[in-house]
């Protein structure tokens, strides 16, 4: 894949409280790599990869791997607004991780108006919860996603287990809501960048409302 083409550039950024594995994650993703001990993340760093979600549209993907600790806040809340997708980490054997989740989801849709921020849960480190390490179970954490309005998955970073699967389907549903209209390109926002001719995106601001107009008279 030629790496220097593009069509859009999506910006998605991970959120959770420190220690719960969001930079692990990234980096099992983008390098297929994992450390044992990571250095915990500092203000924001930067990660990216192309994932090409159907034949001939390709995405940029700009992560955004933000700091869990309070002090950081301050800095990483500056990055919200311009973001199109999060993925909202816990760790499933830290049971207050898993309970703050609502507390960062709730952050971020207060500070993106009148943007759309789609989500994915995801319930981190099954490595660990094989020795009855686990603090969450699996129904509690569907029944908070079903109430976030988001796909639920679990993940490891250190055996790759579903890694792959949870970003993509993150960039899968961003990608969804750019074709039927949920998402929409706006001047002065870089959530969603766009490579494309504008008449072709001309055509599927269209075909979206088409979508959203059949919706309506389906109910």
């Amino acid at each position: 894949m030629d790496l220097t083409l593009w069509q859009y550039q999506f910006r998605i950024i991970m959120l959770g409280d420190s220690t719960v594995g969001k930079s692990s994650m990234l980096k099992r993703y983008t390098e297929d790599l994992f450390m044992e001990c990571i250095n915990e993340t500092v203000g924001v760093d930067f990660y990216v990869h192309f994932l090409e979600v159907e034949p001939g549209v390709r995405i940029k993907l700009q992560f955004w791997d933000t700091a869990g600790q309070e002090r950081f806040r301050s800095v990483t809340r500056s990055y919200y607004r311009n973001s199109v997708g999060g993925l909202l980490v816990f760790d499933l054997g830290n049971r207050a991780s898993f309970e703050h989740i609502r507390e960062w989801h709730a952050e971020v849709c207060a500070r993106v108006q009148p943007h759309v921020v789609l989500f994915v849960l995801v319930g981190h480190k099954t490595d660990c919860i094989s020795a009855g390490g686990r603090a969450v179970t699996r129904d509690e954490a569907e029944k908070l996603a079903s109430k976030l309005g988001a796909p639920y998955i679990e993940a490891s970073s250190k055996t790759g287990h579903n890694v792959v699967a949870a970003f993509e389907l993150l960039t899968r549903r961003v990608y969804q809501g750019l074709l039927s209209g949920e998402i929409q390109l706006r001047e002065g926002w870089d959530g969603v960048k766009s490579s494309a001719p504008r008449a072709l995106l001309q055509q599927q601001a269209q075909q979206g409302q088409q979508n959203k107009d059949s919706k309506r008279c389906a109910c």
